[in-house]
């Protein structure tokens, strides 16, 4: 996936009001830029970070620039959450992501119950699989963790996706990893402990959870390969 046309750098200054972010340009100016990313965003929003930002072209935006990917230790990181479902999508229809079987069509947003919707529906020839698709920027010591802040919505997804596999579809959690530095991923029992014990009992229902790494550079962000997940949360996560 590339990234718009119209993008610079700029150095992160602060991030508040979890959807706005103060960045420096190079000349001195200081820009306030929308930040697509309802999480927290640990590990990934250090003052005085590399950052890359997009213009949009919406000229009825009150903020026409955005945060796309924050740089730490030297480490791109995408954090425009907006992006995750194309990037797997993209993946899907090119083959990257290959668990499912020969997908046949994709339908997003789909609407499974009074109370939510899903990120896909995907028709294969193995029979339809729902999906949920989750953005994974936090990592420590090359492990990917999601979430960075407790998620009761994350937690109503794998409930649905529970109750779909138990009257047979195909369901599945997919986590998109952008950052080119983890080479594993599991639930973050530490930060949220509900949702890794969502995960370690959707798991064990069938709900299929798979995490696949993007890299990230400032000029794309493409999904490159799968790395495992672990379902069941090690003791370290409790600590």
């Amino acid at each position: 996936m590339r990234l718009p046309e119209f993008r610079q750098p700029a150095v992160l200054i602060r991030r508040y009001q979890r959807f706005l972010a103060d960045v420096r340009l190079a000349g001195g100016q200081i820009l306030t830029v929308h930040c697509p990313n309802s999480g927290s965003m640990l590990g990934c929003s250090t003052p005085g970070s590399p950052v890359i930002i997009s213009r949009s072209d919406n000229r009825g935006r009150k903020y026409p620039w955005t945060l796309e990917m924050v740089q730490e230790q030297g480490v791109w990181i995408g954090v425009h959450t907006g992006r995750t479902n194309g990037l797997v999508r993209e993946a899907l229809e090119n083959g990257v992501i290959d668990d499912f079987g020969g997908v046949v069509a994709i339908t997003p947003e789909v609407v499974v119950s009074a109370r939510s919707r899903l990120d896909f529906l995907i028709e294969t020839d193995r029979g339809q699989v729902y999906v949920e698709v989750k953005n994974c920027s936090l990592a420590e010591h090359r492990t990917a963790l999601f979430p960075d802040a407790v998620t009761t919505r994350g937690a109503k997804h794998i409930a649905e996706l529970v109750h779909l596999r138990e009257a047979g579809f195909g369901a599945a959690v997919v986590f998109c990893v952008q950052r080119g530095d983890a080479d594993r991923c599991r639930p973050a029992a530490r930060i949220d402990p509900a949702y890794a014990r969502a995960v370690a009992s959707a798991a064990a229902c069938g709900v299929r959870f798979l995490a696949y790494r993007a890299e990230v550079g400032p000029e794309a962000i493409t999904i490159t390969r799968q790395i495992p997940f672990q379902p069941e949360p090690s003791d370290t996560d409790h600590a």
